[in-house]
């Protein structure tokens, strides 16, 4: 297992660590409804160095991130991000990522920690054709997630950039807690505002020192990746290896917004295909309208007791108090308020179908 920067930190907290995504990472501090309520209501800070980043250069770097991702690149502007994916040719996903327009002919792209080498693989092949500067830098750099409704405030004193400035999906290159040229970016995982600071691994932990001091008059509060997974699933936001992998496709995801015809990419014939066709399954969001925990690998079955789907992700939501999940269904039983069972254990606990996202805030 790989230690990020700032493991020694969060052993020194109390934290509980586990391996995650081939790293020693922090699950929890306090446990999962403190720091998820923390996050909601205040401001608090995850450690998510583990994610990769690779930089693609030079002249020839667009046409290749516009081959082998979803959306269109072409739209961004320079202090632009971008939700996409790497689709793979069998209707399947490579992985989910951001792509950062840094300069001219300079993008970041940012993708989960387990699919780092995957990832790396895959868009090297297709750089053959192109030609770009592709470089990993992957364990050059941290990254901190300061989230939640106080982060504006409580980072202010760091920056001279106006935070409150800075849209969903935009980023600057700025002064942060005296530092130069980091990337101040609006683009969290938890759905309650908030930034993510990326730093050189050297520089990270004067970093969050220096977070956690602008934030003691908040109650800052570093979180771990429990509460990540709660908080993002309230959001309905997808979660690689569970929610999408290299067998689901971003149509059968609910991913259409991020999948873009006006250009040829990896397998877009056959995802128009599906667009214009149909799927034979979705992924749907439900809630449980009795007591239960959904959780992921459950089945997902009708009124008469049939198999129509399994839970790819599930948990008690501590915002709303109440069992919440997503899963692939038959298509059948996709609709908006759809009775659903979720095979819990022996019981089948009745649920039905919502949209997202389950909290609204």
């Amino acid at each position: 297992m790989k230690n990020t920067a700032l493991t020694h930190i969060h052993e020194a907290l109390g934290a509980k660590i586990i391996p995650f995504a081939g790293y020693n990472m922090p699950v929890s501090y306090e446990g999962i409804n403190i720091e998820h309520e923390t996050v909601r209501n205040g401001v608090g800070v995850f450690d998510v160095s583990h994610m990769g980043e690779f930089l693609i250069e030079g002249e020839n770097a667009l046409a290749l991130i516009q081959k082998v991702t979803s959306n269109d690149a072409a739209k961004l502007t320079i202090g632009d991000a971008q939700y996409s994916c790497f689709p793979n040719n069998t209707n399947g996903i490579v992985d989910d990522l951001i792509c950062y327009r840094i300069k001219e002919n300079t993008y970041m792209l940012v993708v989960n920690a387990s699919n780092i080498d995957k990832d790396w693989a895959w868009i090297s092949k297709h750089n053959e054709a192109y030609g770009a500067e592709l470089r990993n830098v992957s364990d050059d750099y941290s990254l901190l997630a300061i989230q939640g409704p106080k982060a504006v405030e409580a980072m202010q004193s760091l920056t001279s950039v106006d935070l409150a400035e800075i849209p969903f999906y935009k980023f600057k290159v700025a002064d942060f807690a005296g530092m130069d040229n980091v990337i101040i970016s609006a683009t969290g995982y938890t759905g309650s505002g908030g930034f993510e600071i990326y730093v050189k691994n050297e520089d990270v932990e004067t970093l969050w020192n220096k977070v956690f001091e602008a934030g003691a008059d908040y109650g800052i509060k570093p979180i771990g990746l429990a509460a990540r997974d709660t908080l993002r699933l309230e959001m309905g936001y997808c979660l690689y290896g569970n929610d999408i992998d290299d067998t689901t496709s971003t149509i059968e995801a609910g991913l259409g917004w991020i999948t873009k015809f006006t250009k040829d990419f990896v397998n877009s014939d056959n995802l128009l295909a599906q667009k214009e066709n149909g799927t034979t399954r979705r992924l749907v969001a439900f809630e449980l309208t009795e007591r239960g925990i959904p959780r992921q690998g459950y089945e997902i079955v009708d009124a008469n007791g049939n198999v129509i789907g399994k839970v790819t992700s599930g948990t008690m939501s501590p915002s709303l108090g109440k069992g919440i999940g997503m899963g692939y269904v038959n298509k059948p039983h996709t609709k908006k308020d759809t009775q659903l069972f979720i095979q819990v254990r022996k019981k089948a606990i009745p649920a039905i179908v919502v949209r997202l996202p389950f909290y609204k805030g």
